[in-house]
């Protein structure tokens, strides 16, 4: 039977992975430059990627402007950038382009407002009766899961071609979204905090007020980024269906008409469009949150 270390410096195990391990360590504990300090990452520069971004675009937008002037893609189905800016221009100068965009923001805008004061308040009325909570909550995921471009054509019939029917439309796509993301905020509401506070005199209304939306807050906020983007394309889905404004309708009439640069120039407002809501909902996230926190 083979003998291990003694004491520091004496090594008497014969097997020669122990004596390695033993001397690795000692070589270890000797070194002054084992322990090794954090040093924070570099700060990366906001106007290096900036260039970077920029540097990508210019490469993507002048590929697709070669590849369609040189026969390499067909300019018929793709287009290409020079067109499809001289087509914006004459959108945005003699066109309706400024118009349908209103349209669209507007309804969106309206549209997600109902859906998150409508979804947030379905969310938070589960709270009130776990009966209740259990009948409803099968027939708001049912509602998710149905197809809302299948429920567009009888929202369009019932409500006209007017502003109305995309406001419903993206109400639909919001307010489902934000009840159950509320309602997944009460149930992480802490159960032994609200019987704590119920023994100490409170009332349903005081926990409802000072415990459960405080603490469903934080789901709501976090929700709205992904239901500005269901809000717009709720919107957009009406429009298609049956329209007489909006870029949307501006998009179906040209592919109609086979304008592949007009179809590209909605695409990019759509895209301009979605990434302002998304920056202004950022913002009032943001400030909401700040808020939130400064008040605790």
């Amino acid at each position: 039977m083979t003998a291990t270390a003694l004491g520091p410096g004496k090594i008497t195990d014969t097997r020669p992975e122990v004596r390695e391990a033993v001397a690795e360590l000692a070589a270890i504990e000797g070194r002054t430059d084992s322990v090794r300090t954090y040093r924070p990452e570099h700060k990366i520069d906001s106007r290096l990627i900036m260039a970077i971004r920029l540097l990508v675009l210019v490469a993507l937008v002048g590929g697709w402007e070669v590849a369609a002037r040189t026969g390499i893609i067909d300019p018929f189905f793709y287009s290409m950038p020079s067109q499809i800016w001289q087509t914006g221009v004459t959108a945005f100068t003699e066109g309706t382009i400024v118009s349908d965009t209103i349209f669209t923001f507007t309804s969106t805008i309206m549209g997600f407002v109902l859906g998150t004061v409508g979804g947030v308040a379905i969310g938070l009325s589960f709270w009130w009766s776990r009966r209740y909570a259990l009948v409803a909550e099968p027939f708001v995921v049912a509602f998710e899961a149905m197809p809302k471009l299948a429920l567009a054509p009888v929202v369009v019939l019932i409500l006209g071609l007017g502003m109305s029917s995309k406001i419903a439309m993206a109400c639909a796509l919001v307010i489902v979204i934000q009840a159950l993301n509320t309602y997944s905020g009460v149930k992480s509401v802490d159960k032994d905090l609200t019987r704590m506070i119920m023994s100490l005199g409170a009332t349903r209304w005081q926990i409802f007020s000072k415990v459960v939306v405080p603490t469903t807050l934080p789901w709501i906020v976090s929700g709205l980024r992904v239901t500005i983007g269901l809000a717009l394309a709720g919107a957009i889905v009406g429009e298609y269906i049956g329209s007489t404004q909006g870029v949307g309708r501006l998009i179906q009439y040209a592919g109609s008409t086979y304008e592949i640069s007009l179809i590209w120039v909605g695409i990019f407002v759509l895209a301009a469009l979605s990434m302002v809501l998304y920056a202004l909902v950022g913002f009032i996230e943001r400030r909401w949150l700040a808020s939130l926190h400064a008040t605790r």
